[in-house]
């Protein structure tokens, strides 16, 4: 796949389609982009092009532990990667931590975003701690005890380093003190949009984004359906949609249920982007 230099990083990426308007996906967790291809191919049928990627330090893009928030990386590496595809103003969706990317990029630079397309929203004291946990504890205490070589040993990067062994090279190279720092201002940064009914982004930030919204609430402990529902009451311009009708406490039975329902899913955004372009 293509890869563009973004920040000075890494970024490999594919364009689906040759027509139409562009949409920019990302899945949730720190997953590549390849979770969400399917679905992206479903979107493009339908006579769009579809950006998917992979985030830095995800998949087989590079790695770089910087800056103060991990999501507002992301985000500004998605302004960047669309700029250079001449792809702005984009459609711009995401599940889970995807979600909290594409509603942080309508924040900082509203302009770029044409419309939002959100499923799986984050929120909730256990999704808090759950993610607190997965995406920065774990990493700042592997290399308290063992070093880079540790965190290596974490089922992220193991799988990173099978599909880019760049990855390993990248992470080894780090100073393991300097790896906890930055982890922890990440963690710190995480933490202080916790308390929020959407974790990430105040009320007052919800309600300054006049965008259009369309919302597939969640339906697991992480992604509660109150947190997709307060996006939904919070936006100005939003509708949602009901795509996974049942609730699970497993989270792995929920990511089930949302494959099975990924060509109502496609089918709910698909409606949303054309009633948006008329």
């Amino acid at each position: 796949m293509p890869v563009a230099k973004v920040r000075g990083v890494d970024i490999v990426y594919d364009i689906i389609g040759d027509r139409g308007p562009f949409i920019a996906i990302q899945p949730g967790g720190r997953r590549g982009g390849v979770s969400v291809r399917s679905l992206g191919e479903k979107l493009a049928g339908a006579g769009n092009r579809v950006v998917v990627y992979d985030r830095r330090n995800t998949g087989a893009s590079g790695v770089a532990i910087d800056g103060e928030a991990e999501n507002d990386e992301w985000a500004d590496d998605l302004h960047e990667l669309l700029r250079q595809l001449d792809a702005l103003p984009a459609f711009v969706g995401g599940s889970s931590s995807g979600c909290r990317l594409a509603m942080g990029l309508a924040l900082r630079r509203p302009t770029d975003v044409r419309g939002l397309l959100l499923w799986r929203v984050t929120g909730g004291a256990y999704a808090a701690k759950h993610l607190t946990n997965q995406y920065y504890t774990s990493h700042i205490e592997a290399a308290q005890q063992g070093g880079m070589a540790a965190v290596f040993r974490l089922d992220h990067w193991t799988e990173i380093g099978a599909i880019n062994p760049k990855a390993r090279d990248a992470l080894m190279a780090m100073d393991p003190q300097d790896f906890i720092a930055r982890m922890t201002r990440w963690r710190t940064s995480f933490l202080a949009g916790t308390e929020y009914p959407v974790i990430g982004l105040s009320p007052a930030q919800l309600r300054g984004m006049t965008m259009p919204a369309c919302i597939a609430p969640g339906s697991d402990p992480v992604h509660p359906r109150g947190a997709g529902e307060a996006a939904h009451r919070l936006l100005p311009n939003a509708e949602l949609h009901q795509v996974v009708t049942d609730d699970h406490p497993d989270i792995d039975a929920a990511f089930a249920d949302w494959d099975k329902k990924e060509g109502l899913l496609a089918a709910t955004f698909i409606d949303f982007i054309r009633r948006q372009r008329r």
